[in-house]
């Protein structure tokens, strides 16, 4: 009996030992979470809900087809202010929730510092609005990936098309002296360069403004007094509206350039038709001109709740980028963020909004087209004719 009772005793405490070590291991996660950093607040908010609402309509896309490995999505979302300090910070709370692929973020300033986190805790970051060449260049971040182009190629395409296109032949261009704007800048310089030296065109400006100020009638005096062929300014839209709108009530009537992060809704209030008509501007496929099958299925879903369609090809890449972090796991069949990254480098069937998804050993995304557009006399943005 006594034998009887040891054994007894021995299997319930093993049969505890083995219910209590059950109920110490973590439950299998019901989603997989994906992070995005946005500019929810501060100067380029506009952006970031853009960027929310685009990252939430794909996610419901793919939800519907099934998820991901067998599981629905989740999206985490991190403010980061539009500035460095703030990004930092969002990058850090994404980490310390266990998250191993995010999408971030929306300007290379403020790119630049959470990459360097993400990068040295093994996170995959998908930046979307994150241009400059210095990005890729400067150092390698293993972890690191954009699905926006690099701001040499938007550069090279902008000194082509004011020479062989616009027949400029006195060119000036301005920037901001931020990482984005100036880097713009000087490619578009170096790439004219070589028609600076022949003496095939003239540059005849090459400065920095102060962003975010209110009176810019001293510059546009500037401008309007040297009369320029072409005017290109290398910044973002809110001074870009701001000094257009100042120039032409000033009396300037020449050409404004502006490039990629310019031509958005916020541009064109702030602007205002009689401002805006007539400039050009250059920048990947804008979303109402993007015609893939994906692109169309996007747009439908995007359109079917918000009744717009979104404001900046950037919150589209943004998207793009869940769908290439989804098609990474997929072909990873794991959320390991090695796995990922590798799969990120060796894609070559990733179908996305804005064209397939593939990207070189640095993360730079392949294959990124660029288009001049105008604005209407009604304020709306056309393809520029190419003939």
């Amino acid at each position: 009996m006594k034998r009887i009772s040891t054994i007894m005793l021995t299997i319930v405490l093993a049969l505890s030992f083995l219910l209590a070590a059950c109920q110490q291991q973590p439950a299998e996660p019901q989603t997989i979470q994906i992070g995005l950093q946005a500019p929810l607040t501060g100067d380029f908010a506009s952006e970031g809900q853009w960027a929310k609402q685009c990252v939430e309509v794909a996610a419901e896309l793919i939800n519907k087809k099934g998820g991901v490995l067998g599981k629905q999505i989740e999206i985490v979302i991190a403010d980061d202010a539009s500035n460095p300090k703030d990004s930092a910070l969002a990058a850090q709370k994404l980490i310390s929730q266990g998250l191993k692929e995010v999408i971030a973020s929306y300007g290379s300033s403020v790119t630049a510092p959470a990459a360097d986190l993400y990068d040295a805790n093994k996170v995959v970051s998908v930046g979307y609005g994150c241009t400059a060449v210095r990005l890729t260049m400067d150092k390698q971040r293993p972890y690191f990936f954009r699905t926006a182009g690099r701001d040499d190629t938007q550069s090279e395409f902008f000194a082509k098309f004011a020479i062989e296109t616009l027949k400029a032949k006195r060119i000036a261009i301005m920037h901001d002296n931020q990482d984005y704007g100036r880097g713009v800048a000087e490619d578009a310089k170096k790439f004219l360069q070589p028609a600076i030296d022949s003496g095939q065109i003239e540059l005849v400006y090459y400065d920095a403004i102060t962003p975010g100020e209110s009176d810019y009638s001293a510059v546009v005096s500037q401008i309007k007094q040297i009369n320029p062929d072409v005017w290109f300014f290398t910044a973002y839209y809110s001074e870009a509206a701001l000094l257009l709108k100042q120039a032409r009530e000033a009396g300037y009537t020449g050409l404004f350039v502006g490039n990629n992060s310019v031509p958005t809704p916020e541009f064109e209030k702030i602007g205002g038709v009689d401002a805006i008509k007539g400039s050009i501007h250059l920048n990947e496929p804008m979303p109402k001109f993007l015609n893939y099958p994906e692109s169309i299925e996007f747009m439908d879903a995007y359109k079917a709740k918000y009744n717009e369609l979104p404001g900046s090809i950037w919150s589209v890449y943004a998207a793009d980028g869940l769908n290439a972090l989804v098609a990474a796991i997929n072909k990873a069949g794991s959320t390991d963020p090695d796995a990922v990254a590798q799969a990120m480098r060796t894609m070559t069937d990733a179908k996305g909004i804005t064209g397939p998804l593939m990207f070189t050993e640095r993360g730079d995304r392949k294959n990124i087209p660029y288009y001049a557009y105008i604005y209407n006399d009604q304020g709306e943005l056309e393809l520029y004719p190419t003939e």
